[in-house]
This record gives structure tokens, C-alpha cells and sequence, in this order.
């Protein structure tokens, strides 16, 4: 018996060294499908997520343990006071083909419907919306929709399928694209490449052409999200294969903003399902979400290189 103690005792150190805790399960059936997550800047404990391809035009703000946020004033309106019906906050004149990433810039909120699997879409862009908060509202609309595409695209799909996008994040006032790469043109076939795209224009009536910056391979795993830290001293990143999830660290640069041109850190995230979301929940802690509606919480100092 001090045997089956010791062991015991032993692996549950092991899983403690491993770094990586899972902090909640989202229980709202409303959010099947988690395919993005970033925390606000404007509001206490609040954090956005969104569902992907199929799903209507809402967004769901959450707290650090994955409960919805319901304005008191619609808990009177609930079938029952049950929670479970409330729908979330939906964005009026918009659309949901792909939802895949978000960013926030001040209290900006970016929603991108970027999604493009077969990498034939000319109608990717997205919807720049005034954070709303989530105590007090439970609609609102977008200030402008920003359709973009990638510079080096001439064919839809491409003979290359590159131009999938399932991550982006704010840098110094701009947003920025990596994208999620197939191989042999199949779209479950991943390949564990990446390139970065800058937009430096926000045309509303025309295309905002993404301007390439770089490319990245070897990182374990197709990309599925992006964040930057808060005080943009780094940004992170999600590669996904089979076995695990690889979350990368990326320094700022000293000059420029090539963040794939740095030395990274990384962290092998293990049975995280199909992890789709990844943001900064404070400067030192890192939070994965996954669609199986799992979050998981990594500190910094089990990044290595």
C-alpha cells in the first residue's frame, strides 16, 4: 500500500511539473464551438469567445471561470431564470461564414471571419465592434466591415493551400494575420508552416490588401490562434498536431515587427483536444481554449527553448 502511495504521490508531481492546469469546462450550451478567445482591456474579468462556421452572428463574454455574463435586467426574461437561455450578445448586420479569430485594440473589438478551409473565399474581412459590456447590453452592431486578402493570392483556391486564417492579433495599433496551412491541397492534411501579414489599410469599400512580412516553418502543427501580450513585449501562438498542442513564445523585436524572426520558447500543451484559442490572462499566465469547451492556465516559466 506504500508502494501504490508512493507512486501515486509520485505521478501527481509529475502532472504538477508538467506546467499546464485546466481551470474550468464552459457548461452554456450556447458555446459548442470555441474558436477563439481574447480577455478585454476595458472590462474586469471578462472574456470573449466566439463560435465557428454554423453558428449565428453572436459573441459570448465570460469570466475567468467560464460562467456567462447576463445583464441582471435579462435574468427577469429567462425561461425560468435558467441561465442556459440566454443567447449571448448578437451582432446585428453581420454575418457568420467562418468566425475564427479576435483581437481587441483598446476597446475595439475585432471579430474575423477569416475562416477559408478550402482556400477558395474572396470574402474574407473583419468586423471592427465597440466593446460592449456585457452587464448592461446584449445587442449591438459592428462600426465597419474591412473585407482583406493576401498579397501573394492570384488564385481561388491557390495551388498552394496557404491562405487559410485562423489567428491574428493587435500590434501598435495595427492588425496582423498568420496563417493555417494544408498540404497537397487536402484539407485535413496539415503542414506545420505559417506566414505573417500586416494590414495597414482599413478601407471599407474596397479590399485591404494584407502585406506579407514573413514566414515560419517547423512549428509542430498547423496554426489555430494568436494573441499579444498586453504590454506587447511578446506574442503567442498555437500549432497544432495529433499528439499536442504547441504554444510558442515570441519576443518582440527590437526593431520592426517580424515577430517569426525570433528565437521563440515553447510549450507542449498535452490532451488538449482541439485547442482553437489562446490569450494572455495576466503578463505572466497563458490561457488555451479548446471546442471541447476545456480552458486551460500556463505560466510562463514552463516555456522553454
Amino acid at each position: 500500500m506504500a508502494f501504490i502511495f508512493r507512486s501515486l504521490l509520485i505521478l501527481v508531481m509529475i502532472a504538477g511539473l508538467s506546467g499546464q492546469t485546466k481551470i474550468c469546462e464552459v457548461s452554456h450550451p450556447k458555446v459548442d464551438e470555441q474558436s477563439a478567445v481574447v480577455k478585454s482591456q476595458t472590462y474586469d474579468d471578462v472574456y470573449w469567445v466566439c463560435n465557428d462556421s454554423g453558428n449565428e452572428p453572436f459573441i459570448y463574454p465570460l469570466n475567468s471561470r467560464g460562467e456567462m455574463i447576463i445583464p441582471d435586467f435579462m435574468k427577469r426574461h429567462l425561461k425560468d431564470g435558467k441561465s442556459d437561455d440566454y443567447p449571448g450578445i448578437e451582432i446585428h448586420n453581420a454575418s457568420l461564414l467562418d468566425w475564427e479569430a479576435m483581437t481587441v485594440i483598446g476597446d475595439t473589438l475585432i471579430v474575423a471571419d477569416v475562416g477559408n478551409n478550402g482556400n477558395a473565399r474572396r470574402d474574407q474581412g473583419i468586423y471592427l465592434i465597440l466593446e460592449p459590456n456585457p452587464h448592461t447590453t446584449y445587442e449591438t452592431r459592428p462600426l465597419m466591415w474591412l473585407p482583406v486578402c493576401f498579397e501573394d493570392q492570384s488564385r481561388y483556391p491557390a495551388a498552394e493551400w496557404e491562405f487559410d486564417c485562423e489567428s491574428i492579433f493587435s500590434f501598435e495599433g495595427k492588425i496582423y494575420f498568420l496563417t493555417k496551412h494544408r498540404a497537397d491541397q487536402q484539407i485535413n492534411k496539415p503542414a506545420s508552416s505559417t506566414k505573417l501579414y500586416r494590414m495597414d489599410t482599413r478601407f471599407t469599400d474596397r479590399v485591404n490588401v494584407l502585406k506579407r512580412i514573413s514566414r515560419k516553418e517547423d512549428l509542430g502543427g498547423w496554426v489555430t490562434d494568436a494573441c499579444m501580450a498586453p504590454d506587447e513585449s511578446a506574442m503567442v501562438m498555437l500549432a497544432q498536431n495529433p499528439l499536442a498542442t504547441i504554444v510558442w513564445y515570441f519576443p518582440k523585436p527590437k526593431r520592426g515587427d517580424d515577430f517569426l524572426s525570433q528565437a521563440p520558447q515553447k510549450f507542449s500543451l498535452m490532451k488538449a483536444n482541439q485547442a482553437e484559442g489562446v490569450c494572455f490572462k495576466d503578463s505572466r499566465t497563458i490561457l488555451v481554449t479548446n471546442e471541447q469547451r476545456e480552458w486551460f492556465e500556463i505560466p510562463l516559466e514552463a516555456f522553454s527553448k
